[in-house]
């Protein structure tokens, strides 16, 4: 899969092996970049209603596999929030 250079840096900040694209930790990583870009756009249009329909179903789709990732593997999980800073974790 080719990313573009954004991307590619924080796929390979949570990559598990080289070719890793689709382990639950990069989805996740990609998913907050897009999310936060979206959330800026939204803030900007007030009025956007269908950005900010999207905006709700990658948040959705996060909120999954966070729930995935903290069910299979909880240090795993710890470390994608973490480096993230998404919550506080004890």
């Amino acid at each position: 899969m080719v990313f573009r250079p954004e991307k590619e840096e924080i796929a390979k900040a949570f990559m598990r092996h080289e070719k890793d694209t689709g382990s639950p930790e990069v989805q996740i990583a990609l998913l907050t970049q897009r999310i936060k870009h979206l959330t800026e756009h939204v803030k900007r249009h007030r009025k956007d209603v269908h950005t900010r329909y999207g905006l709700l179903k990658l948040v959705e789709k996060r909120k999954k596999l966070m729930r995935y990732l903290k069910r299979t593997d909880y240090r795993r999980y710890v470390r994608v929030i973490k480096t993230l800073g998404l919550r506080d974790v004890k």
